[in-house]
């Protein structure tokens, strides 16, 4: 018997959880800036607290992310951080730093450990080690092929996440590198708005045709792919091969378009779990998709299979 995936979906708001939901996700990924790291949105406490109590009435696990470098002064606050978490009743959440794991064993015992190293997490040994440290799932690194998941589902002795859907990230700087550059160029940013929100790219004089979205944060300075992963049409193979929990990256989108592609990701999942012999991938899915999507942005099978030199 195939089992059911997990869908995990990330909402940069409470009203956004609500449509998340209701596309059809069966966990969030949300978070506050101060702890996670490139997150749809900055969500307070009690923003969090609202979400569990919205999810857990509708059977969605909340996951909140602990993905940000853990620098000494961000120690002192973790413990009370991860306290107030476990009593919101968060289910899980992602960390890569160890300091992570020594707080929530010590702190909020009943809330899992999702290890997320980004493109290190590429080999089950690894992600074993961190299992036995506690962690309950490894993010896998986005960089890997699809014969390399599938193949390490064997060797795992913990649940598995691959992001199936959205950009990613391919730098990361705490300076803040945007803000630097425009006031050299006697253009300084006088609001300090150099968010999510407003929308800058950077292009490459050889690609000219590519636009890379680059925006900056308390956590500094993030410059996003310029195309969009999409497994959609061979989604089928990860299900049969095990995976856990399937991502769909919802950062510098908006609304309409994450709800579209939860919903086509919902029913694909849906229509291959209930009936894996006689499913067939149904374009009007990916049309779907295809009719939110921004034309300057590619639907790609990203690393899933291109050959990786790490």
């Amino acid at each position: 018997m195939i089992k059911k995936p997990e869908l995990l979906v990330t909402a940069g708001s409470v009203k956004e959880a609500i449509v998340m939901m209701e596309a059809g996700a069966d966990a969030l990924l949300i978070g506050q800036d101060k702890f996670g790291m490139r997150l749809s949105g900055d969500f307070s406490m009690e923003d969090i607290r609202e979400t569990v109590q919205l999810g857990h009435a509708r059977n969605v696990k909340i996951v909140v992310s602990l993905q940000n470098i853990m620098t000494n002064d961000l120690l002192s606050l973790l413990p009370d951080y991860v306290k107030a978490l476990a009593e919101a009743g968060v289910d899980a959440v992602e960390f890569n730093d160890p300091a992570v794991i020594l707080a929530v064993k010590s702190h909020a015992p009943s809330v899992k450990l999702h290890w997320n190293a980004e493109m290190t997490s590429t080999n089950y040994a690894t992600a074993n080690y961190w299992g036995r440290k506690g962690a309950t799932r490894v993010v896998l690194a986005r960089e890997l092929s699809m014969d390399e998941i599938i193949s390490m589902k064997d060797g795992l002795l913990i649940e598995s996440q691959v992001q199936v859907h959205g950009m990613t990230n391919i730098y990361h700087s705490k300076r803040h590198l945007v803000e630097s550059y425009m006031s050299h160029q006697g253009r300084p940013v006088r609001d300090g708005n150099l968010s999510k929100e407003r929308g800058l790219f950077l292009i490459e004089a050889e690609r000219a045709d590519e636009k890379y979205p680059i925006y900056e944060d308390v956590n500094g300075t993030h410059i996003m792919s310029a195309d969009d992963i999409c497994i959609l049409e061979d989604l089928h193979v990860l299900i049969e091969g095990g995976v856990d929990s399937l991502k769909v990256e919802g950062l510098l989108k908006p609304l309409i378009y994450n709800e579209t592609v939860v919903k086509s990701y919902r029913h694909a999942i849906d229509t291959y779990v209930s009936d894996p012999l006689n499913y067939v991938y149904q374009e009007q899915w990916m049309d779907n998709i295809r009719s939110v999507q921004d034309p300057n942005r590619e639907l790609t099978f990203g690393f899933f299979y291109k050959e990786q030199v790490y």
